[in-house]
C-alpha cells in the first residue's frame, strides 16, 4: 500500500459521525488513498445495525422524550448507545488492500486498537471474531461492510461509556429484564476510565493508536483533509440518514403470532448464534413462507446477501433439509461470508418459525 490518509474530524454532530465515513466509502475510486477516519459525536446518541429493525431493539418514545437521535448505519451489529466517550476508528480502503477473508481482515484491524490499550497498560487481547477482551471483559466491538467500491472496517477506542443509558434506550420486554442487562454491561464490559481509574487524555490516546496503526500496516499514515467529492456525498447522506424512511426500511411484518385467517399468519421466531441473534419474521400461507425479513445483530457480506437469502427462503415449507439446503446454495453462488454465522444457523432460525415462542 502507498500511504495511508488520516482523517481526524474530531468532535461532529451524531449524524456526521456516521455518514462521514460512509461518504468517502462511497466517493471511492481508483485514485482514493486507503483512509483512517477518527471522529467523535459531540452528543449522545442511538444507532442499529443495518440488518435491524429499530422498532424492535430501541425505546424510539424514551429516545423522543430526552432528545436521544436514533440513527441507522450501513455496518451490521446491535443497536448501541453512543457519545463522546468513544473515539470511532473507522477504517475505509480500497478493497485489495486488506485480506479477502472476514477473519483476517478483523485480526489486522483490531491488532493495533488491542496494541493502544496495551501500550497504556491496559491488558487488553484480541477474541476472535472481531471482540476485544480486558481480563474476561468485553472493551468496544467491531464490524465491516462492503460500502460502494471500499471494504469498511469500523470500531472504538473506549475511553469511557454510559452503561446506564445503553441498557435504557434498548426496548426489552421488562424492567426486569432491564436491569439483568445493566447489570450484565457493568460485569461484563469495561472501559480505559474503568482500567485507568481516571478519563484518559483522548489525544494521547488517538497518537498511540495512529502510531500502533503504522506498525500494523506498514506504511506511512499522513494527516489529511476531506475532498469536495466527499464533503457533496456527506451532504446527500445527511438526508437520507436523517430520514424516517432509512430508519424504518426494515419494517416488513412486525406483528408476533397474528392468525390472519386459518391458511395464513405471522409469526416471529430467532436463534442465537456466536456471530449474533438471528431474528425472522415471516408470514406463513398453507404452512410455506409467503414472505419473510432476516434481522439481527450478525454481519453478512455482501450486504445484499441478507435479501438474497430472503428472497431463496420464500415459497419453502418448514423442513429441515430444504431450508439447510437453500441457505447453503445461496452462500456458495454469492461467497457470502458471516462471521460466527453458519448457513446451518440461519436454517434454524428459520425453522423455528415452526414453533414460535408464545
Amino acid at each position: 500500500m502507498a500511504t495511508i490518509r488520516l482523517l481526524d474530524v474530531g468532535l461532529v454532530s451524531p449524524l456526521r459521525s456516521q455518514t462521514l465515513y460512509h461518504a468517502v466509502a462511497y466517493a471511492l475510486d481508483a485514485t482514493t488513498p486507503d483512509t483512517i477516519m477518527l471522529v467523535s459525536s459531540d452528543q449522545p446518541y442511538v444507532c442499529v445495525g443495518f440488518h435491524q429493525e429499530a422498532e424492535k431493539e430501541v425505546d424510539l418514545d424514551y429516545c423522543s422524550e430526552h432528545g436521544l437521535p436514533v440513527l441507522r448505519r450501513e455496518v451490521g451489529g446491535g443497536a448501541v448507545y453512543l457519545d463522546s466517550g468513544q473515539v470511532f476508528t473507522q477504517w475505509i480502503f480500497q478493497r485489495r488492500h486488506l485480506p479477502a477473508d472476514l477473519g483476517e481482515r478483523f485480526r489486522l484491524y483490531v491488532g493495533p486498537l488491542v496494541e493502544t490499550y496495551r501500550a497504556l497498560g491496559v491488558n487488553a487481547t484480541y477474541r476472535p471474531i472481531n471482540d476485544i477482551h480486558v481480563e474476561g471483559r468485553k472493551i468496544g466491538g467491531t464490524g465491516a461492510a462492503s460500502i460502494g467500491e471500499a471494504e469498511v472496517v469500523v470500531g472504538s477506542l473506549m475511553l469511557d461509556f454510559n452503561f446506564e443509558l445503553m441498557a435504557r434506550v434498548l426496548k426489552v420486554a421488562s424492567e426486569k429484564m432491564r436491569d439483568k442487562i445493566y447489570q450484565s454491561l457493568n460485569e461484563y464490559m469495561t472501559t480505559l476510565t474503568r482500567q485507568l481509574g481516571q478519563p484518559p487524555d483522548r489525544q494521547a490516546v488517538q497518537q498511540r493508536y495512529v502510531e500502533q496503526c503504522t506498525r500494523a500496516l506498514g506504511c506511512e499514515i499522513v494527516p489529511g483533509e476531506l475532498t469536495e467529492r466527499e464533503l457533496a456525498v456527506a451532504r446527500e447522506l445527511d438526508e437520507r440518514f436523517a430520514s424516517d424512511e432509512w430508519l424504518h426500511q426494515k419494517g416488513g411484518l412486525r406483528q408476533q403470532g397474528v392468525k390472519i385467517h386459518e391458511d395464513v399468519r405471522v409469526v416471529e421466531a430467532a436463534h442465537k448464534a456466536p456471530g449474533g441473534l438471528v431474528r425472522v419474521t415471516a408470514r406463513l400461507r398453507h404452512g410455506r413462507i409467503d414472505d419473510l425479513t432476516l434481522s439481527g445483530d450478525f454481519t453478512i457480506l455482501p450486504a445484499f446477501g441478507t435479501g438474497a437469502l430472503e428472497q431463496a427462503l420464500r415459497g419453502m415449507s418448514l423442513d429441515a433439509e430444504a431450508c439447510t439446503r437453500r441457505v447453503e446454495e445461496v452462500y456458495r453462488a454469492l461467497g457470502l461470508q458471516s462471521p460466527g454465522l453458519t448457513p446451518e444457523a440461519i436454517a434454524q432460525a428459520v425453522l423455528a418459525l415452526a414453533s414460535p415462542p408464545a
